[in-house]
């Protein structure tokens, strides 16, 4: 018998896909949602793992998911929304503000449904948590990406308010912020090497994560052992965020600044 239940969305691949693997690993039943019916295949094979099809934008798949941890697992402990859209043009481009509703369903109002979703099954169970996959895009800005980073700071403070709305009830609800993480998303910018070389070198230790150092995270805020953290968003980025980006971290202990 599992020895509890997760929901997990964003699930067919990089972060999401790990945090599936961790939690079943670990002993959790999960409920592995995403758009990708391909994406879900591989990880439906497992008996402690059931897929679910759907978009977070849509409050009948939100709905749904929660209702099938219940069904399935017969309670739910946690619930990790994951699930993100990056992409959009220049500010004056044509189809700007179409492309920014279309990622601000996902990155913000998918936020809303999940937690509308699951709190009512967290609050069955006595309490339980919420954790959202924002990203270090949210905390400061970035040249070309307006509406991803518009959208991951309005997770941040959702989080942060919502935690205080629920914290009463025994619900918390955190978010990691991941910084440059080797997922199929990122596979283009990996592929440039000038790009990637030139990134990599202001990450203080000196490389991409790797998507289970994510979920490593993520299970620790959604566990027992993260009991009186909620409201936070924690950077996960090898130290970029901890710098202005003025002087580039050095690469050996006593190098000088450059």
């Amino acid at each position: 018998m599992a020895r509890g239940a997760v929901v997990v969305t964003g699930a067919a691949a990089g972060i999401g896909e790990a945090t599936v693997e961790l939690f079943a690993e670990r002993g959790f039943g999960v409920v592995a949602v995403d758009v990708s019916e391909e994406g879900l295949a591989k990880l439906g094979t497992r008996a402690d793992v059931v897929t679910l099809v759907g978009d977070v934008a849509d409050p009948a798949t939100n709905d749904a998911m929660v209702a099938l941890a219940v069904e399935r697992f017969g309670r739910l402990d946690a619930a990790v929304l994951n699930a993100g859209l990056g992409g959009a043009p220049p500010i004056e481009a044509a189809g700007a503000t179409e492309s920014l509703d279309t990622i601000y369903a996902v990155n913000v109002r998918g936020l809303v449904l999940g937690i509308r979703a699951a709190a009512p099954a967290l609050r069955a169970a006595g309490g339980g948590s919420i954790v959202v996959t924002s990203s270090g895009a949210g905390l400061r800005g970035d040249p070309y990406t307006w509406a991803y980073n518009t959208t991951k700071a309005a997770a941040n403070n959702l989080v942060r308010s919502a935690a205080l709305d629920y914290a009463f009830e025994g619900i918390r609800i955190n978010a990691v912020a991941p910084g440059l993480t080797e997922t199929p998303r990122t596979a283009g910018q990996r592929a440039d090497p000038a790009f990637a070389a030139a990134v990599t070198r202001r990450v203080p230790l000196g490389r991409w994560a790797q998507p289970a150092e994510q979920a490593e995270v993520i299970y620790f805020l959604a566990s027992p052992a993260a009991s009186y953290i909620t409201g936070a968003v924690i950077p996960v980025d090898g130290g970029l965020s901890a710098s202005n980006g003025i002087l580039l971290p050095p690469t050996y202990p006593g190098e000088p600044p450059q």
